[in-house]
């Protein structure tokens, strides 16, 4: 039987799928693993399961300095024109959802450059959520609403973009959720910035 084997070495194995995975994956993607009940390692970069963990995270802002950060300012530009919204905005919203990958798909199942949820794909006229220019004038409409909705008040905005916003006026503040307080700042670290690109 297979498992009766001699074992390879661990540590030979986790380096060589690291090389592997850092030869075929965007450098800017979380991998995440997880060990199944026969001791065998998964690997991905799109989890489908809570059983994942993180095993490289997201390389930093400053390690991604040659990174094309303009690569769909056309498209923001449009979206911010017809929807009224600020550009350096929904270009903050952009890089903090997908850093700019229109292909990005997260473990809710969230889709495209501006990360819509598949309840709000048919509500916000989106026929193909991987169509850069659809999926940011659905954000764009989307976070637009929220704005409204929220009497102009930025960060709840922002707070009911990433939790909801039932969840937001539930709670009528940021709800005190981590992975949402670090998006709301990280949405106005990243506004900040390409506002003052932007001048």
């Amino acid at each position: 039987m297979i498992r009766d084997r001699p074992k390879p070495n661990k540590t030979w194995i986790i380096s060589a799928l690291v090389i592997l995975f850092a030869a075929t994956q965007p450098l800017y993607a979380d991998i995440y693993q997880y060990i199944d009940g026969q001791g065998v390692m998964h690997f991905t970069n799109t989890p489908t399961s809570p059983k994942y963990q993180v095993y490289i995270k997201e390389r930093s802002a400053k390690a991604l300095g040659s990174y094309n950060t303009k690569r769909y300012d056309h498209l923001i530009t449009g979206a911010s024109h017809r929807v009224g919204i600020s550009f350096p905005l929904l270009k903050a919203l952009i890089k903090t959802e997908s850093d700019f990958n229109p292909l990005a798909v997260s473990k809710a199942g969230a889709k495209g450059l501006t990360q819509i949820m598949p309840e709000n794909i048919k509500a916000l006229n989106i026929k193909n959520p991987f169509d850069p220019w659809e999926n940011i004038m659905g954000g764009a409409r989307y976070l637009q609403q929220l704005i409204q909705r929220f009497n102009g008040e930025l960060p709840l905005a922002l707070a009911a973009y990433n939790a909801g916003p039932n969840t937001v006026e539930r709670y009528q503040h940021i709800p005190p959720f981590k992975e949402t307080e670090d998006f709301v700042k990280k949405v106005l670290k990243y506004y900040a910035l390409f506002k003052a690109e932007s001048k």
